[in-house]
């Protein structure tokens, strides 16, 4: 069968920040094979990214709370249906090994680490960024897909419609900053009085949204309230995912954690400045728009990084990696208005 009119299924079913960094692949098959069907399968929760998304013939939704052995089931009768010809796991887990192995599909491509690799037509090695060898997780992707493509990497991309950027426009009649000032993990979130410090010492002359999700709402009054700004508006739980993109496209900066809304500025290309915490950009995860900027301690910390992922706390409790970070390396980072 000739490559450019099959079949293809992406799995990513991992968190939202993952997700988005494996759009590049979906940039770069269409580039390559236009005519090709393209699928993509994420966890229940994230289909919003992908929402009209171009390039995507369909979005299959893994619900992991509708029972996760009947789930599986599911999805794998449903894959067996499609006949796909090739399957590309970006996943590393069991349960996505055997939803490719099982597929049906002529080629099933996946990580080495995943456990069912054996059952895979081809196993790509996942290779550990480092600072000595940096590798960001977009090249890695593209290894999944290098064999059959070529070695160019995409940039990940997301595609608010235009109703996402009607329901934006109405902030964007002054020039704007963003800040996502919260993270799942506590030391990969700026303290929220680090936050507050920095807002108190921006320059008035840019109206400041805060995004986040309905979860953020209270951390985001806290900040809004502290800060005393007249021109600063919380939108924490008030737009999804694409609206935040699409706002977060225009901003002269967005302000972020190593988290996805970090993610979702590379997605658009917009200005970003990163704050790393106790994770490092070595790691692999860090913007990628052509305006990008990471802000970190300038202290060498014995302790950081701590791990390869955020923690719920310090392990020594003086979370120094976040506290050390001056506002001026924040504020060197906007274009004088």
């Amino acid at each position: 069968m000739d490559v450019r009119t099959q079949q293809f299924l992406v799995i990513q079913t991992a968190f939202i920040g993952d997700v988005v960094l494996a759009t590049g692949i979906i940039e770069k098959m269409h580039a390559r094979f236009p005519e090709a069907a393209i699928d993509f399968m994420v966890r229940k929760g994230n289909e919003g990214l992908l929402a009209n998304h171009p390039f995507l013939r369909e979005v299959l939704v893994w619900d992991k709370g509708a029972g996760k052995y009947q789930e599986l089931l599911r999805l794998m009768k449903l894959v067996r249906g499609r006949r796909y010809d090739t399957v590309i796991n970006v996943q590393r887990f069991a349960a996505t090994g055997l939803l490719t192995v099982f597929s049906g599909a002529k080629e099933k491509i996946g990580f080495d680490k995943n456990p069912l690799s054996a059952g895979f037509s081809t196993r790509v090695k996942h290779t550990i960024s480092t600072a000595e060898k940096p590798l960001h997780e977009i090249e890695r992707n593209n290894a999944l897909i290098a064999g059959f493509t070529d070695a160019e990497v995409f940039k990940p991309k997301l595609y608010p419609s235009a109703a996402d950027y009607n329901k934006v426009e109405e902030y964007k009649s002054k020039p704007y900053i963003c800040i996502a000032p919260s993270s799942v993990w506590f030391t990969k979130q700026y303290p929220e009085s680090k936050w507050i410090d920095f807002l108190r010492q921006l320059s008035s002359a840019f109206a400041v949204f805060l995004l986040g999700a309905a979860s953020d709402k209270e951390l985001c009054h806290r900040i809004a309230a502290a800060a005393g700004r007249q021109n600063l508006v919380n939108l924490a739980g008030q737009l999804n995912l694409l609206q935040s993109a699409a706002l977060m496209k225009d901003a002269v900066m967005n302000y972020v954690n190593d988290s996805a809304p970090m993610h979702f500025a590379s997605a658009m290309n917009a200005p970003v400045t990163a704050v790393y915490c106790s994770t490092l950009p070595s790691f692999g995860f860090g913007p990628v728009s052509d305006n990008s900027h990471v802000v970190e301690t300038t202290q060498m910390l014995a302790c950081r990084p701590c791990g390869l992922h955020g923690r719920k706390a310090c392990p020594l409790t003086h979370f120094n990696c976040a506290h050390t970070i001056l506002d001026t390396q924040l504020l060197s980072t906007i274009p004088i208005p």
